[in-house]
């Protein structure tokens, strides 16, 4: 049978850099990696209260965090950046002192940077969330489907699959429903693949969506 793999964890060292950039001891290696996640979630959170969301995306793509003894540097790709910026430097300082208060820090600074990404429907996750705010709304899933693979196209990339799983349209019984365009090559390690899974709860339950993206060969 066909065996799975997470496009990313695959391509590592090859040409997919880490998301999270720091060492510990091996005996304090899982509290670090609890603390990744909740940084990220405190600024997922933070996005979603306090920006009004464009058309139902927040833009995040990813979030990569650098670790120092007294300094942690988290970087954000942002497809729609002006969700941050619009306040200022004050919503970003803001999101600082939240991050901090959630985390209790004492004697380590926390530095948070946004960076834009010029196509931002060329990003898995933000297609993600296209996809799973046309869900909630009652959208028929080709009809979101099809719309994501058009946006992809006008971004530039070489290919797009997308796979949503669950009880679609609120069918009694679970399905998987995927849809493919263009080149999708997952097994060679030199193509660049973009992949995210994402879960949106609906009325009928939870859907699962996955996507694989072909950028580029490297």
């Amino acid at each position: 049978m066909g065996q799975k793999i997470n496009p990313l964890g695959f391509r590592l060292g090859a040409i997919q850099g880490h998301h999270s950039i720091w060492f510990a001891h091996p005996k304090k290696y899982s509290e670090g990696l609890q603390e990744d996640q909740k940084i990220r979630d405190c600024i997922r959170n933070y996005v979603q209260k306090n920006m009004r969301i464009f058309s139902g995306v927040e833009g995040i793509a990813r979030m990569e965090i650098q670790k120092r003894i007294d300094l942690i540097q988290v970087i954000i790709f942002m497809g729609f950046p002006k969700l941050l910026i619009e306040g200022g430097s004050r919503r970003i300082e803001e999101l600082q002192m939240n991050v901090q208060k959630e985390l209790n820090w004492v004697n380590r600074k926390l530095n948070i940077a946004i960076t834009r990404i010029g196509n931002p429907y060329g990003q898995p996750n933000i297609l993600a969330e296209f996809i799973a705010g046309q869900l909630k709304n009652r959208v028929s899933f080709r009809k979101a489907m099809k719309k994501a693979i058009e946006l992809t196209e006008q971004a530039g990339t070489k290919g797009i699959q997308v796979q949503i799983a669950g009880r679609i349209d609120g069918k009694e019984i679970a399905r998987v429903e995927w849809i493919r365009e263009g080149r999708v090559p997952l097994q060679t390690i030199r193509a660049k693949i973009n992949y995210c899974s994402y879960a949106v709860r609906t009325i009928y339950g939870v859907l699962g969506i996955k996507i694989w993206i072909f950028a580029d060969d490297q």
